[in-house]
């Protein structure tokens, strides 16, 4: 460092030996100090974002992938017991564990899915769970869930029956998504929001594979349907339930297409799942000022539900508060247990768990 009087020179520049010329030197180095300290800061600021959005970047990365992990994960948790304990009317203290979630994962849902007979009764279960209950099911109850519906899908691509029931369980489910997933900033789903979207893309690949089922004619050369006689074919379509079914058969054959059109089995059919009340509300004549019970059924399933019909149940023993598959050993005190049974609707199912 010069000192005062001593000649100083730097590259195009000439300082005087003074004391003013000193200072002059001071000021214009000072300024520049701190110009380049204010650009090394700024650069510095400039780096440590770059670095915590990529860092961001990584963990949003990292943490969706684990979403898609676990979603993925086919561990079912299992119960020895094959029943629940439950309490109509207790309080949420009382009732204690014993929510619908725990009762989904207790139930052996799985098992029931392969049994013709209590098939239809899952799907329906499974349906108004899709519709109203997805913000009730825990962590837990949300995979055992999501691993039944894939058994139930992919059981339907094997064997090719009751396509057109899981494809509207699978639009009630995604419309229901489409509506919580919008408002997830409410916390109204339990979970990640990336493990729902997965899910979504999930359900929306399933419908995909549903559309693109081909229904093969399958090598039979023994008695089919329409080898059948008249009374025959007309007495078993007296047993479908759904008019969707009637016209559907139809629809195979000229000869099946004049018995599906039968005044009389409509008029069963409207007769079975509404109340007279009900059908007089919807009356519809036809050309020849007759009834149109075909019209009228479909008019009546827009205005009321239909009646459910099952081959099997849950059922809620009335003595011991115990839900459970009907044949399912349960720890029943009563003297007759079969007597205090009482079959439950998936309705009612869903309502034993409502405070």
């Amino acid at each position: 460092m010069p000192f005062l009087g001593q000649d100083w020179r730097s590259p195009g520049q000439s300082w005087v030996k003074t004391a003013d010329g000193w200072k002059r030197f001071l000021d214009e180095k000072s300024g520049s100090f701190v110009s380049d300290l204010s650009s090394y800061c700024n650069q510095e600021v400039f780096n440590k974002e770059n670095l915590f959005n990529s860092l961001n970047y990584d963990v949003a990365a990292k943490k969706r992938k684990k979403d898609i992990l676990n979603s993925k994960t086919k561990t079912q948790y299992f119960h020895q017991e094959k029943w629940i304990y439950v309490h109509k009317g207790s309080t949420k203290e009382r009732h204690g564990y014993c929510t619908l979630g725990e009762a989904f994962n207790r139930l052996d849902f799985s098992t029931a899915i392969l049994d013709s007979r209590r098939f239809n009764y899952v799907v329906r279960l499974l349906e108004l769970i899709a519709k109203s209950q997805l913000t009730s099911l825990s962590g837990i109850a949300q995979k055992n869930f999501m691993n039944i519906l894939e058994k139930v899908v992919l059981k339907v691509l094997e064997d090719q029956q009751n396509i057109r029931l899981i494809r509207e369980l699978l639009q009630t489910l995604y419309t229901s998504l489409c509506t919580l997933v919008q408002r997830v900033g409410k916390s109204v789903l339990v979970g990640n929001i990336n493990m729902w979207v997965y899910r979504m893309e999930t359900i929306l690949h399933w419908q995909q594979q549903l559309n693109n089922i081909q229904i093969t004619r399958p090598a039979f050369k023994g008695l089919t349907f329409t080898d059948l006689p008249l009374c025959l074919q007309l007495n078993i379509m007296h047993r479908l339930s759904d008019g969707r079914d009637l016209v559907s058969l139809g629809q195979v054959a000229p000869d099946l297409h004049v018995l599906s059109e039968d005044r009389l089995l409509w008029k069963k059919l409207c007769q079975y799942h509404f109340s007279e009340r009900q059908i007089r509300k919807r009356l519809i004549l036809s050309d020849k000022g007759q009834l149109d019970w075909k019209k009228m059924y479909f008019k009546l399933i827009r205005c009321y539900p239909r009646k459910e019909q099952y081959g099997d149940t849950l059922q809620l023993c009335k003595h011991c508060h115990i839900l459970s598959w009907k044949g399912t050993d349960h720890p029943c005190t009563a003297n007759n247990p079969e007597s205090c049974s009482v079959s439950l609707s998936p309705q009612d199912f869903i309502n034993l768990f409502k405070f």
